[in-house]
C-alpha cells in the first residue's frame, strides 16, 4: 500500500525513503487509518532490524511517510536466484527473529510477513519493513476478510494478492482473531522457502494457495540435505496448524539457530552408533567386577588375563572381554574366585563358558 520514492533530505543532507498514499486510496478512511497506524507503530519501534521512520507528512492534498531508505534487494529478490546456503538462511533468519521479538515484546504483530518485505543491505543486515497491517494487542479484535492482506481492495493485481497470501496463517485464512503467533507461521513459511528456494504454500490460484495453507503438507523431503536437524525441527513447529502446538514464542528460535549444526544424516548416523553402546554396559560392569575381586583376593587381577580385547561394539565380539589362564589351577580356584563367583562372572559375560 503506498507508493515508495527515493528522496533527498536537504536540511540534514541524507537519502531517505518516502511512501506516498495516492490520492484514490487516502480517501477511503480504511487505507488511510491503516497508513497512519503504519507511522504510528513503527514511531514504537526502534530497532537495528526495522527500518526506523523519520515523519509523518501530512499536508492538504498529500500524505507521507519518511522513513529510513534501505539499500540492497529484498529477499525476494535473493530467492529468485535459487536457494540459500544454509549458513546464510540462519544468519538472516537469526535477524528476522530478532526484529519480530522486538515487535512482539511491544505487543505490535505484523500480520504480513514475506521476502517481499524483507531487505538485506550491502553489509548483509536484515530490515523489516512494511508494518502497514500490524496490530497491537489491544486492538486484536477478530477481523473480518477485509483487514486480511489476501483481500486488498481494488486495483490489485493477482501475483500481488497470491505473493501476500500464501504466507498467512491458518487462522488468519480463515479470518479468524489472530496473535503474535501469525508471524511465526509466516516466519516458518520464508525459513522454507529460503532453503528450497520456492514458496511453501503458493499455488497457481488463490483458492489452490488457501486450500494449500489449511490442508496441505510441506514436501519436507525438499529441504537440502545440509540442512541443520534443529532447523529442520523448527520448521515444523513453526508450520503447526494448530496454534496451541505452534512455537509459542519467536525469541525461542534463537536456541535452535544456535545449536551445534548438525545435519539430519548426521544426527540419525550418530543415533544408530549410540545404539550397540548400550550392550557394552554389562561387559564394562563384568571387567570392572573382575578387577575388584582380584584385588579383594589379594593378586593382582593382570596376573590371571591372558589377553584383553578392546571392548567392540560389534555383538560378534561379546564373549572376547578376556581370557584367564588357569595356570593348572581346578575350576574351583581359577584367579582365586570361587565356584558362586565365577558362574557370577560368566553370566555377565566377563569369561567364556566352559563344560
Amino acid at each position: 500500500m503506498g507508493e515508495v520514492y527515493r528522496a533527498r533530505d536537504l536540511k540534514l543532507g541524507r537519502d531517505v525513503a518516502i511512501k506516498v498514499l495516492p490520492d484514490a486510496v487516502a480517501r477511503e478512511q480504511e487505507r488511510l487509518a491503516r497508513f497512519e497506524r503504519e507511522g504510528r507503530t513503527l514511531a514504537a519501534l526502534n530497532h537495528p532490524n526495522i527500518a526506523n521512520i523519520y515523519g509523518l507528512e501530512d499536508t492538504s492534498d498529500v500524505r507521507a511517510l519518511v522513513m529510513e531508505l534501505v539499500e540492497g534487494p529484498t529477499l525476494a529478490d535473493r530467492i529468485v536466484r535459487g536457494p540459500v546456503p544454509p549458513a546464510e538462511v540462519i544468519s538472516i533468519a537469526r535477524q528476522i527473529v530478532d526484529a519480530l521479538d522486538a515487535a512482539h515484546e511491544r505487543g505490535i504483530v505484523h500480520r504480513d510477513l514475506k521476502p517481499a518485505n524483507i531487505k538485506i543491505t550491502p553489509e548483509g543486515v536484515v530490515k523489516v519493513l512494511d508494518f502497514g497491517l500490524a496490530k497491537g494487542a489491544d486492538d486484536m479484535a477478530r477481523p473480518d476478510l477485509t483487514q486480511s492482506p489476501t483481500i486488498t481492495g481494488v486495483n490489485t493485481r493477482d501475483g500481488v494478492i497470491l505473493g501476500t497470501a500464501a504466507y498467512m496463517s491458518p487462522e488468519q485464512a480463515r479470518g479468524s482473531m489472530v496473535d503474535k503467533r501469525t508471524d511465526i507461521w509466516a516466519f516458518g513459511c520464508v525459513l522454507y522457502e529460503m532453503l528450497v528456494g520456492r514458496s511453501t504454500f503458493g499455488r497457481n490460484t488463490l483458492s489452490d494457495t488457501i486450500v494449500a495453507i489449511l490442508d496441505r503438507d510441506p514436501d519436507w523431503t525438499a529441504l537440502p540435505t545440509d540442512t541443520p536437524a534443529s532447523v529442520r525441527t523448527l520448521i515444523r513447529r513453526c508450520l503447526e496448524r494448530d496454534p496451541k502446538r505452534r512455537l509459542r514464542d519467536i525469541g525461542d528460535a534463537r536456541a535452535d539457530f544456535d545449536a551445534p549444526i548438525v545435519t539430519a544424516h548426521e544426527a540419525r548416523a550418530s543415533t544408530a552408533r549410540s545404539r550397540p553402546l548400550l550392550g557394552s554396559c554389562g561387559r564394562v560392569a563384568a571387567c570392572a567386577c573382575r578387577n575388584i575381586v582380584g584385588v579383594v583376593v589379594g593378586k593382582p587381577a593382570t596376573e590371571h588375563v591372558e589377553r584383553a580385547d578392546v571392548l567392540s561394539d560389534d555383538p560378534n565380539h561379546r564373549r572376547s572381554c578376556t581370557r584367564i589362564r588357569s595356570r593348572g589351577l581346578t575350576r574351583r580356584q581359577v584367579g582365586g574366585v570361587s565356584v558362586r563367583r565365577w558362574r557370577f562372572a560368566k553370566r555377565l559375560g566377563e569369561v567364556p563358558g566352559r563344560r
